[in-house]
């Protein structure tokens, strides 16, 4: 599968057919520490070197006119790293956001965020919060951070909130279905991601959105993330454009 996908032939900006951009497009942004380790240097030289990479990509599918880009920032998962890496993860959102913001502003983005915000240290929940705030009155394209994010988790707490309401008798079990399921995620006021790219080599979801990607077109590349550059993000979307997307269909 990776060897038919890598052999797929592309392209430079001007192949891209702007009205027929992916909606959706989510990322895992996966080696920044492998880069870091490639060069001698610590594992958190590769997260800040990515923090340009997310800054390029968002202006990038700005300019496209993608409606939603949702990057998976910091998994359920990745508190077990390195007390200092996770540290220092958690401080990228409030360093990101300060800088980034006038920017954001006069590029018209929204900023999301989704995840379990509350278990996050209050300097990473007060930068996001301010964010989204700060950016609520935009209607550009949704920059959607998944920070302190896992799938399972998220789907869990969905059936929670499903069964407390047949529970309290404001709703039957029949009115349960992929509609109303999908109504209790994280992600409920979003349209399911049309693209998800994954860089560093690695071909797995990560618990990264396992409902929401049911019907996404994958895109791998061995590129490093903080290595990631326009042309990369153009053959992403160059090579979807050349699927045929039939839903189960023929």
């Amino acid at each position: 599968m990776f060897n038919k996908l890598k052999s797929e032939k592309i392209t430079n900006e001007t192949d891209i057919q702007l009205d027929n951009v992916p909606k959706h497009i989510a990322i895992i942004m996966d080696g920044n520490g492998r880069w870091a380790k490639k060069r001698g240097l610590p594992r958190v030289a590769g997260h800040r070197e990515g923090m340009n990479t997310v800054r390029r990509t968002v202006r990038q599918a700005n300019r496209y006119g993608v409606e939603a880009l949702t990057l998976y920032a910091f998994s359920t998962e990745n508190w077990k790293r390195p007390k200092t890496e996770v540290e220092f993860l958690m401080r990228l959102p409030e360093r990101f956001l300060t800088k980034e913001l006038p920017e954001l502003m006069e590029q018209n983005v929204t900023v999301r965020v989704t995840g379990e915000i509350d278990k996050l240290p209050e300097y990473t929940r007060r930068a996001v919060e301010n964010a989204v705030i700060e950016t609520a009155g935009n209607d550009g394209l949704i920059l959607n951070f998944a920070l302190n994010y896992g799938s399972r988790a998220e789907m869990v707490q969905g059936i929670q909130s499903i069964c407390q309401e047949v529970k309290d008798g404001n709703l039957l079990i029949d009115d349960i279905d992929e509609s109303l399921f999908q109504s209790h995620l994280m992600t409920h006021d979003l349209k399911d991601p049309d693209l998800l790219i994954r860089t560093s080599g690695e071909i797995r979801l990560s618990n990264f959105m396992l409902w929401q990607l049911a019907y996404s077109e994958f895109w791998f590349t061995e590129v490093l993330w903080p290595d990631f550059k326009e042309e990369d993000f153009q053959k992403a979307i160059a090579v979807y454009q050349t699927r045929q997307r039939r839903y189960g269909g023929v």
